[in-house]
Parts: structure tokens; C-alpha cells; sequence
């Protein structure tokens, strides 16, 4: 792909604009609240963009406020003074993840009445905070997650089963905050489709609507391990999550993947593209949504004109036995698109995560152009073989089409963009 050329440049300022659109800078400080509290205001949080929006959000409220946010490893970034910044695992938490969690519950406790609680959630907050039951180990926590992420289990189901085993998920945090009177404010910044606060983060501060019985059901529907230590937790009575209005909360989202690619879709409609919008909830194999998207790319390019399709959601990778490449969904996508289009002319894409990293790739993602498949064959590579083997990394690194952006400040899941040209 040329280095400079007009399509690149183009998808590369679609994805910054994306990116930019769904940043705390942006979506965050008109809605904070209006009113600082009579009493203190505690500053908690938990995912990717958590410390993003810690910065943010002390450019804007009023002091004082002490507090702490919790990200995964790889995703720290400078946080204010008076906001302390954590570490946990992803995606199965560790002893960070416990750490952070034992804080946050602690200092929630102190709250009282005229005191506020606003609580910054984001996508990765699920492992990065992290409480098991009493009588539930990390070890068999992680063993019990791992297992629900492999077998096939759906993500719903997964966190059902992850707030009912977890003393801080669930709503617990905010149950535990407001039980003398504080105040609770929850900004939401969504990687989930249809953007369900219970379901962002495992919603620490908000009321679950899933159900311990749900939760047993998933947890035996996979023969999860630990059966006996989870049976005899779940037939408890303190299993069950606080529910919807058990506690009082405000309740705002900022930004979601329809954010992302609004922003986008008016820079391209301005230089002149039609947009076909496939939504931000596309879901799916990378592979399969790749190939039934090149179809879409085949026929807006035969009707003439200039195109672009923009779709957001999470893809998933199946992987068949042991592989040690390195890569992710978006990367995947794409060179299963490449090798669908096989070279077709005018057809370019970008598909990137909006957090900076595709799963093992270390890059936010990468681009195809019509020679793609015709560069990396002349070094030498198999794109088909490196799809196999789950290593795409290695096929757009070679071609110097990654995208590298580092830690972005948001998480609204996967952008992709097809520029079609005639």
C-alpha cells in the first residue's frame, strides 16, 4: 500500500476521528454533575478507559476529591494527583484485580450522607476488578473463567456468572456505598452491544437484572470446574446481586461504538462517499463477517460511485488446537477480506479495536489495499497459512500495514471501515 496514498490517509483520519469522538475529552464533562456534594466526593473506577476519564473528569470537577482507578496491565496512564492508579489482569483478574477490589469496597464503606460516589466503568473493568465469594479462590475464579471464555459460552451468560460469584460485581459496590446515604453517580463509556450498564463492566454500581438461578444454570450447562465450590456458594443467600432499584443512582452514558463511527461516517460523507451503515453490534467469526462483508464490497463496487461501509461490535476467533502466532479479531477480519476480494481493484479497508490492541497483535489493528495479497506473496508469506495459524501479526508487520496506536483513552469496541472507489 503507498505509504502516502489518498485511501490511507483517509481510513487512518476516519479511525483517529472514531477514536477521538468516543475520548473522555470529549463525552465526559458535560455530564458531570452540576452540584458538588456537602460532603466529600470519592472517585472510583475500573476498565480501559479509567484513567483516561480520571484525567479528564479532574479538569472539570470541582475539588476536593480523593479516589483510585484500576485498568489493565498495559493500559496506564499518567491520573491526576489525589486519584491513585491500579493495575489488574486481563482478561482473568489476578492479585491486582483482588487488591483494587478490596480497596474500592473499603473506601466506599466511609461514605455517608452528603458524600457522592462517581464511578467510571468501561470495558476490561470485569477482570481488571475482580472479588471472588468468601470460600471461592482466585485460582479456582480464574480456572472457573478461562473455562466459560473457551467453551463457547455466550458473554451475557459469562458475566451473569461472574457477578454472582464476585463480591464486589453486580451492583455490590454500589449497594455498599450508598447504605448510609451517599450520593451515586455512574458514567459509562460501552463496549457492550446494546450498551446495557448492568453489562458494562459487570456493572459494579448497578442493579443486576440476571438471576443466581441463571447463573447456576450456566456454570452446569458447561461443566465448569469447581462444580461442588460453586453449588454450595450459589445456594447461599447472599449469592444473589442487589437488584434494579434496590439503591438509588444516576446513570450516564457517554460514548458507544455508534459514537465512533457517526464521526467517522461525517468526515467520509463530507469528502464526498456515500455511507452504509452495518451498525455497531455487528457480532460473529472475524472470518465469516469478513467474507459476507467483501460480498457487500463487491456489489457497492459494481453500482458505481464512491463508498463507505462502517460497522462496529465485537468479532470473535476460533482457534483449533494450539497455535503460537500472534494476532486478534480485526487483524483476522482482515486478511480474511483480502482474501476474499482477491485483489479486487478500488477496495480498500482498516479495521482496528478501539482501545489500541487486537488481541495478541500488540497494534490496534492494520489495512488492506487491492496489492495486498500480491505484496506478501512477493516476501514470500502465505496470507491463507498465517490466517491458519493464527498469526496475522506477522503478515502485516511484514507489509508495514499495521496500525499502532498505543493505549487511545476509550474502549467502544471494534471499528471497521471498506473505502470502495470507482
Amino acid at each position: 500500500m503507498d505509504a502516502a496514498g489518498p485511501e490511507r490517509t483517509l481510513l487512518l483520519q476516519l479511525l483517529d476521528e472514531a477514536i477521538a469522538a468516543a475520548h473522555p475529552d470529549r463525552v465526559l464533562p458535560a455530564a458531570l454533575p452540576r452540584r458538588p456534594p456537602p460532603g466529600r466526593t470519592l472517585v472510583l473506577g475500573a476498565g480501559k478507559a479509567a484513567a483516561a476519564m480520571a484525567t479528564c473528569l479532574s479538569r472539570h470537577l470541582d475539588p476536593p476529591f480523593t479516589g483510585a482507578v484500576v485498568v489493565p496491565h498495559g493500559y496506564e496512564v499518567p491520573t491526576p494527583g489525589g486519584i491513585a492508579l491500579l493495575e489488574g489482569g486481563h482478561p482473568l483478574p489476578d492479585n491486582g484485580s483482588l487488591s483494587a477490589a478490596r480497596r474500592f469496597l473499603d473506601e466506599a464503606a466511609r461514605l455517608g450522607p452528603g458524600d457522592r460516589l462517581v464511578f467510571l466503568a468501561s470495558g476490561g473493568g470485569s477482570a481488571a476488578l475482580a472479588l471472588p465469594l468468601p470460600g471461592l479462590s482466585l485460582t479456582e475464579k480464574r480456572e472457573i473463567v478461562r473455562h466459560l471464555l473457551t467453551c463457547g459460552t455466550p458473554i451475557a451468560a459469562i458475566n451473569c456468572a461472574r457477578k454472582h460469584l464476585s463480591a464486589i460485581k453486580g451492583g455490590r459496590l454500589g449497594a455498599s456505598a450508598t447504605a448510609r446515604g451517599a450520593e451515586l453517580c455512574t458514567l459509562l463509556i460501552s463496549d457492550v452491544a446494546g450498551d446495557d450498564p448492568a453489562a458494562i463492566a459487570s456493572g459494579p454500581t448497578i442493579g443486576d437484572p440476571t438471576t443466581v438461578d441463571a447463573a447456576r444454570a450456566t456454570l452446569r450447562s458447561c461443566d465448569a470446574p469447581h462444580a461442588a465450590v460453586c453449588e454450595r456458594l450459589l445456594a447461599m443467600p447472599a449469592a444473589e446481586t442487589p437488584k434494579p432499584g434496590e439503591f438509588a443512582g444516576e446513570v450516564r452514558l457517554l460514548a458507544n461504538g455508534a459514537t465512533a463511527l457517526a464521526a467517522a461516517a461525517d468526515v467520509a460523507r463530507a469528502a464526498g462517499y456515500t455511507i452504509h451503515d452495518l451498525g455497531d453490534r455487528v457480532e460473529g467469526e472475524a472470518r465469516e463477517v469478513a467474507r459476507a462483508h467483501a460480498d457487500l464490497a463487491r456489489r457497492l463496487k459494481s453500482s458505481g460511485g464512491r463508498h463507505l461501509v462502517v460497522s462496529g461490535g465485537e468479532l470473535t476467533v476460533r482457534r483449533e488446537g494450539r497455535t503460537g502466532g500472534r494476532g486478534g479479531p480485526n487483524l483476522e477480519y482482515l486478511v480474511a477480506l483480502a482474501l476474499a476480494l482477491d485483489g479486487a481493484p478500488g477496495i480498500h479497508a482498516l479495521a482496528a479495536d478501539s482501545d489500541g490492541f487486537d488481541g495478541t497483535s500488540g497494534a490496534a489493528g492494520a489495512l488492506i489495499a487491492p496489492d495486498s495479497l500480491a505484496r506478501a506473496r512477493a516476501l514470500g508469506l502465505d496470507p491463507a497459512a498465517l490466517l491458519t495459524a493464527h498469526d496475522s501479526r506477522r503478515l502485516f508487520a511484514d507489509l508495514g500495514d499495521l496500525v499502532e496506536t498505543g493505549p487511545t483513552g476509550t474502549n467502544v469496541n471494534d471499528l471497521r471501515f471498506i473505502l470502495i472507489e470507482n
